[in-house]
């Protein structure tokens, strides 16, 4: 009841409010009141030479006495014709001849009234103040109708403020035109349009030339002095797109783009519609389409853990699954700010939203313990992690204790606690790696398989307690804890639980555009500080994808999961670096090797030349996404593994000099470049 008494008390304050247009008729109100007296006193005094004593007293009695009954009279009749509430702004005849009639009937109106009823008044009395009250009555309006054409031609007089190029002969080419030249706010010029229809060449579309194709881009934004382009083709495919942007950005000029195609089919082209062409843009792909109602139905109503939820991959998976109602989303991250910008986003976004944010490492078995067994979440997708390549290298024992301990430990807590399914986010680093990085994910990948067939075999006894995991104080020193109270037993959880086994996966990709560890953001600095933009190799390639492109196939794998399976993300072709920061300097507007320098620094530590190609893999399979398959890397022993991976754990918390060498033994596929790579590392 509160509610609606509340929308009623909306609608209440919304009636009492005054709208603008009330404003302006009571102005005009006003005004008339004013203009109808004065017209008829001006007929009256002009009869008698401008000479207010010549006046004869009874005709000014008159004037008097019928003035108040005409003036209402008047505003009546003016308001039924509706002369308060019209758009001056756009007035023509329509309007014109509803003053026209209202000057007729308020005309008679006053000399039968006048006549009949007070006194009979001199002609000119009637003639000039009729003719002077329908000019005073239409000037008033009118003029705010004359004012905005006079600004709207000054405005076309006036120069413009770029002169634009037109890509695109078509229906979204020509409505921009249009636009161009109609609308007094958009400070552009059409000069010319290129289109590569050969049929179009040297005719003209709004009255702007068609000057050629492509290929005729450069020569005539010189010739016609172009400093905006506008790419208008919103049925363009991404490598059409990208052919000719890339020759656009040979050019100084500003770019902007139409979105795509449902704005011509919603009738919304236009330069409001428009945006920069951003660095996406160049990938020359389209962009990649999930089922997003297959994710939907699958997170629904879970409760949902990500760790590592403040980073850019987390942070986004938190995005997208919030926006799918799950039952609980917790936000697990050992960095205070960015749990607290992620969390203060989505409770904007989404003040309905069931949300828990925890602090804590994933490398702290008793923490990551209590977070399962307090929120029992049904969906884990693990991203937390220490991805940054040089860092790691200098730092090798930290990636093992992060990566690897902390994917391990945090895996051990999701089968001990019925967890339904585990998702590793992994990457392409993986594949043969040559910096202990990538031979951490491989790892992780390997605890993912190892912990899939525990899961399914009930071989709880093959886990090892790492490091701290089950430890404990006993007089100042660590010793083993015989009663481990996160001792699995995934039997007991079925039968006492309800509990069913755990789906144990991992996703692979390359780099995400735009993420902390991505060369996007430290280009972007380097431009602003003037340069240089530093490359390690003008043959570097690299896969790339959107933050929202890879997280939306993650949560698509994660639909597809039966257990054990590692997802590989097909990114398309690759990129080189190189080209990627000379795109970037041009979008800045600026000239590479003139007002922003590249300069290659060399290869870093750990660092290769060439990622592996992802659907080189040998024993991948389809999905029902085209761009999701499934690898089979190399078979190993899990017991065996999982005797090495205590090993491991001991040496990296021991800060084992020779921690690098023991991974070798673990990943047969790993050869460490260390300091000095080659660029040649498993070329293929």
């Amino acid at each position: 009841m509160s509610g609606v008494s509340n929308q009623d008390k909306e609608r209440k304050m919304k009636k009492k409010k005054i709208e603008h247009w009330q404003i302006i008729a009571l102005y005009l109100i006003v005004y008339d009141v004013i203009a109808i007296n004065f017209a008829y006193f001006f007929g009256l005094w002009l009869r008698f030479d401008l000479h207010f004593t010549s006046i004869p007293a009874e005709y000014m009695s008159a004037f008097l006495k019928f003035a108040p009954i005409y003036t209402v009279f008047t505003i009546f009749v003016f308001a039924q014709l509706r002369l308060y509430n019209s758009l001056w702004r756009f007035a023509s005849f329509s309007e014109l001849n509803r003053v026209i009639v209202a000057s007729v009937i308020t005309t008679v109106f006053n000399i039968v009234g006048m006549t009949a009823f007070i006194q009979r008044m001199p002609l000119s009395y009637y003639i000039i103040g009729s003719v002077l009250q329908f000019g005073l009555t239409l000037m008033i309006r009118f003029s705010y109708r004359y004012m905005n054409l006079e600004r709207g031609r000054r405005e076309k007089d006036a120069k413009p403020l770029h002169n634009a190029m037109i890509i695109g002969a078509g229906a979204a080419g020509q409505t921009l035109i249009k636009e161009l030249k109609s609308s007094g706010e958009v400070k552009s010029k059409a000069c010319c349009v290129i289109d590569d229809n050969p049929n179009k060449w040297g005719r003209v579309m709004e009255g702007v030339p068609i000057v050629g194709g492509r290929e005729d881009i450069l020569i005539n934004v010189k010739k016609y002095k172009i400093d905006q382009i506008l790419f208008a083709i919103p049925t363009a495919s991404a490598q059409e797109r990208r052919e000719i942007l890339n020759i656009c950005k040979e050019t100084d000029c500003e770019l902007k783009q139409l979105p795509g195609i449902f704005q011509l089919a919603n009738g919304e082209v236009s330069m409001s519609k428009m945006r920069p062409v951003a660095i996406e843009d160049l990938l020359g792909r389209d962009t990649i389409k999930v089922n997003m109602e297959e994710i939907f139905q699958y997170l629904k109503g879970k409760v949902i853990l990500v760790t590592g939820g403040g980073g850019s991959i987390g942070s986004e998976l938190c995005r997208q699954i919030a926006a799918h109602e799950p039952k609980q989303l917790i936000i697990f991250d050992i960095y205070e700010n960015n749990a607290y910008d992620i969390e203060q986003e989505l409770r904007r976004k989404y003040p309905e939203l069931n949300l828990k944010v925890l602090i804590g490492s994933v490398r702290d078995s008793k923490r990551i313990n209590q977070v399962f067994e307090t929120y029992k979440p049904q969906i884990v997708y693990h991203a937390a992690a220490h991805k940054h390549v040089p860092l790691m290298e200098t730092s090798p024992n930290e990636a093992i204790k992060n990566n690897v301990v902390g994917t391990y430990k945090t895996a051990y807590a999701a089968l001990k606690n019925g967890t339904e399914r585990f998702v590793l986010i992994s990457t392409d680093k993986a594949v043969n790696p040559t910096n202990i990085m990538g031979a951490s994910k491989r790892l992780c990948e390997m605890v993912i398989q190892s912990m899939d067939k525990i899961s399914k075999s009930g071989h709880t006894e093959w886990l090892p307690f790492l490091h701290e995991h089950a430890d404990k104080h006993v007089n100042g020193q660590m010793v083993p804890d015989p009663e481990d109270h996160m001792a699995v037993n995934v039997e007991e959880n079925v039968a006492t639980q309800g509990k069913g086994k755990t789906d144990f996966v991992a996703v692979r990709f390359g780099n995400v555009l735009g993420s902390n560890g991505s060369v996007i953001p430290l280009f972007k600095k380097q431009i602003e500080n003037g340069g240089p933009v530093t490359v390690t190799h003008p043959d570097i390639i690299r896969y790339f994808m959107t933050i929202p492109e890879a997280v939306s196939l993650v949560l698509q794998a994660g639909t597809y999961a039966k257990g054990g399976e590692i997802f590989v993300l097909d990114m398309g072709e690759p990129m080189k670096i190189d080209t990627l920061a000379r795109n970037l300097i041009k979008l800045s507007g600026y000239k590479p090797d003139e007002d922003i320098r590249v300069v290659y620094s060399g290869l870093r530590p750990g660092e290769k030349l060439f990622e592996e190609k992802l659907m080189a893999e040998e024993g991948l399979e389809r999905t029902e996404n085209e761009l999701i398959h499934i690898g089979k890397p190399i078979p190993f022993d899990t017991k065996e593994f999982l005797g090495q991976l205590e090993e491991l754990a001991m040496a990296s918390y021991e800060n084992s000099e020779e921690i690098v060498e023991t991974v070798e033994g673990v990943v047969t596929t790993f050869h460490p470049v260390g300091a000095n790579p080659t660029g040649k590392e498993n070329q293929r």
